[in-house]
């Protein structure tokens, strides 16, 4: 698991002459990574009883919620906190949502080895952003372009937030947003990755926002 900065983060691409099926695997085995900005006023860990609700009534007593509550309830739990059956009788109150949109489409070309900077590149709008194995907007990986013309194909946007109150007067002591780019839209692969990466270093520096890179996704 590896943490960047927000700025100065780059890959290296793959030469050009690697066969089609190295860089169709090299896309697919790229880490997924989410941007991560945290704020945080909670203090030392000393025990503290716990409950994870969903900020979204319609999720609260879903089987679907239920199962990704639970990564966030062992990861309280690895950090020293104790779990309430009873959220009445919990000192702090997680609250837990997730979400992803309707996807959007882009459009991507061959490389061009008559125009080197091209690299894989493709269009965002009217204005040129050269993306492929290179592209820091596709955390989630799967930026290869192909060859072969023009297509398009579409990006998904996924994200996680999780609060933490003092449930005595409810006062906000955490509060995180985890949030990627990804081709897949399977959440069952995404929301477990987005709790991965909200709790790396957790509760990390407040208003700092990071890049973090998680496993990828298995085929």
């Amino acid at each position: 698991m590896t943490i960047f900065a927000k700025s100065g983060f780059a890959r290296k691409g793959l030469t050009l002459v690697a066969p089609l099926a190295l860089l169709t695997l090299a896309a697919c085995a790229t880490p997924f990574r989410a941007d991560v900005q945290r704020f945080v006023a909670l203090p030392n860990t000393t025990g503290q009883s716990f409950a994870v609700v969903a900020a979204d009534p319609e999720l609260a007593g879903g089987l679907e919620f239920g199962q990704y509550a639970g990564l966030v309830e062992q990861r309280m739990l690895d950090l020293g906190y104790r779990r309430s059956d009873d959220p009445a009788a919990a000192e702090l109150i997680v609250s837990m949502d997730y979400d992803i949109d309707k996807g959007r489409d882009k459009i991507v070309s061959d490389y061009d080895p008559f125009y080197p900077s091209s690299r894989f590149g493709g269009y965002y709008g009217r204005h040129r952003y050269l993306y492929g194995f290179n592209d820091p907007f596709l955390y989630g990986g799967y930026g290869f372009a192909g060859y072969g013309g023009v297509r398009s194909f579409t990006v998904y946007t996924s994200e996680l937030e999780l609060k933490i109150d003092r449930a005595v007067d409810g006062e906000r002591l955490f509060e995180g947003k985890a949030e990627a780019l990804s081709r897949s839209k399977n959440l069952t692969y995404l929301v477990p990755n987005l709790v991965e990466a909200m709790f790396t270093d957790f509760p990390g520096n407040s208003g700092e926002r990071v890049r973090i890179s998680v496993a990828p996704e298995k085929e």
